[in-house]
């Protein structure tokens, strides 16, 4: 990042600055740097931001952070050595960030996109684009889908990579579109382009509480998945990281065959017919250290002690693996899974720990991920596994549309092979330092440095 003028380095300080108090006991300033700022200093990586809308702890907001200034990633700190060249937002909210963030970094938004991709000059000036469509408000359709517009923010992207002749990688945050055919349709560009694109949910990454690892090539027969968020937004992810543990199944990914949405009695019914297990919910139910509401989750449900609108997404795979995502979590901050491997009489189970300041922690693990594909032009998982969760998941809102009515569909039909990406994963060292005690920074700073 080329050097701010003297008053925008004193506001650069002064953003920094609206943290709390420094974190007790850190040494960061002096600790192990990753791998991104050892060695010959590499040229900062220019990248392109295109955001729906920068407020305090959007997805803009805790991802971009981790690409201005140094983040913990399993306990080291990491120099992103990445510079914003360019960043385009959509809407400016009340109690907006992005002019304030911009100020303080030395940043200019652009009124367009392609303008932001070539920093104001007339060819492509960016190494990587982050192209971020979250948060904001966008009509909500008839589905019940929010229609965010991350197929609009990419056909920008590629328009401009098309007008300038050059391409490069291009991360899209969470699912690739609300509809299944838009989504195909943006993976297909990319790989026609030859360039990489990779999308996704930030939750595969967390620390994963007991540790759970499953054998190379597990029979798995049966896996649940919770949470404890909204419609769609949050079914996503439960949905991703379902995905992201029966991947690695023996034989692979081979596609999905159907996916209904439950909800009511027809919840229930489908347990009662053996078709997804509550036993096997309560086993990832029991990893919660403190569950708000403990006991068996089919009882509780009786009692009114869990949710009113409890609902689950209920996938058959083309193997005849079943999975099920169910809003049965605590609360939006937890996230559990339990699967049942073949010739294994118990469960195995875990939470995806999210580290304190709610979900915001999240967002290290994934922009380190980010960074390394846009470093080695090479994904750090297909993006395979984003585009068959998010074709499941416009299919479970059809089928919540229909009644819950069972939908197959070709964009279903998504077979891959997983990568091991165990080295991409927060492991657990990072929250010795960052512990529920330590205050959450109210601006960018995410490492206390400067306020040592």
């Amino acid at each position: 990042m080329s050097r701010l003028p003297h008053d925008a380095r004193s506001s650069r300080r002064q953003f920094l600055a609206g943290g709390s108090s420094t974190l007790a006991g850190l040494a960061l300033a002096g600790g192990p740097l990753g791998s991104f700022a050892r060695g010959g200093e590499p040229r900062k990586l220019r990248v392109a931001a295109v955001v729906t809308e920068f407020t305090y702890r959007s997805h803009a907001h805790v991802i971009l952070e981790n690409f201005l200034e140094p983040y913990l990633f399993n306990g080291r700190r990491v120099d992103p050595r990445a510079e914003i060249v360019g960043l385009y937002v959509d809407q400016f909210p009340r109690r907006e960030m992005a002019r304030d963030v911009a100020r303080a970094y030395g940043i200019r938004i652009y009124p367009t996109i392609a303008e932001a991709l070539r920093a104001g000059g007339d060819r492509l000036a960016a190494d990587a684009v982050l192209s971020i469509g979250e948060h904001g408000k966008y009509p909500t359709n008839a589905k019940g889908q929010v229609e965010y517009p991350r197929k609009r923010f990419f056909d920008e992207i590629v328009a401009e990579f098309r007008r300038s002749g050059a391409t490069a990688p291009v991360f899209s945050d969470k699912h690739l579109s609300y509809r299944s055919d838009w989504a195909t349709e943006m993976v297909a560009t990319s790989r026609k382009m030859g360039f990489l694109l990779m999308a996704g949910s930030s939750v595969p990454l967390a620390a994963r509480r007991p540790p759970m690892e499953l054998p190379r090539g597990a029979r798995i027969t049966e896996a649940v998945s919770l949470h404890g968020g909204n419609l769609e937004g949050y079914d996503f992810h439960a949905l991703e990281v379902m995905q992201s543990i029966v991947e690695a199944r023996a034989g692979g990914e081979t596609g999905i065959r159907d996916v209904e949405f439950l909800d009511g009695d027809r919840l229930w019914r489908a347990a009662d017919d053996g078709r997804w297990s509550p036993a096997l919910a309560d086993a990832a139910r029991a990893t919660d250290p403190d569950p708000a509401h403990p006991g068996p989750l089919r009882e509780l449900a009786r009692s009114g002690g869990l949710r009113k609108d409890l609902h689950g997404i209920l996938v058959t795979y083309k193997d005849g693996l079943r999975g099920m995502a169910l809003n049965a979590a605590r609360d939006g901050t937890h996230w559990h899974l339990a699967c049942r491997l073949e010739g294994e009489a118990a469960p195995r189970a875990t939470s995806f720990h999210v580290g304190p300041w709610e979900n915001r922690n999240l967002f290290k693990a994934l922009s380190h991920a980010i960074q390394q594909g846009f470093r080695s032009k090479r994904p750090p998982y297909p993006i395979e596994r984003t585009l068959l969760t998010t074709c499941a998941l416009d299919a479970a809102m059809d089928s919540r549309a229909r009644g819950g009515k069972p939908v197959a569909s070709p964009y279903l039909d998504v077979a891959y092979t997983p990568v091991d990406f165990h080295d991409l994963r927060e492991m657990g060292d990072t929250w010795k330092i960052v512990t529920p005690g330590t205050p959450q920074p109210r601006g960018i700073d995410t490492t206390g440095r400067s306020r040592q």
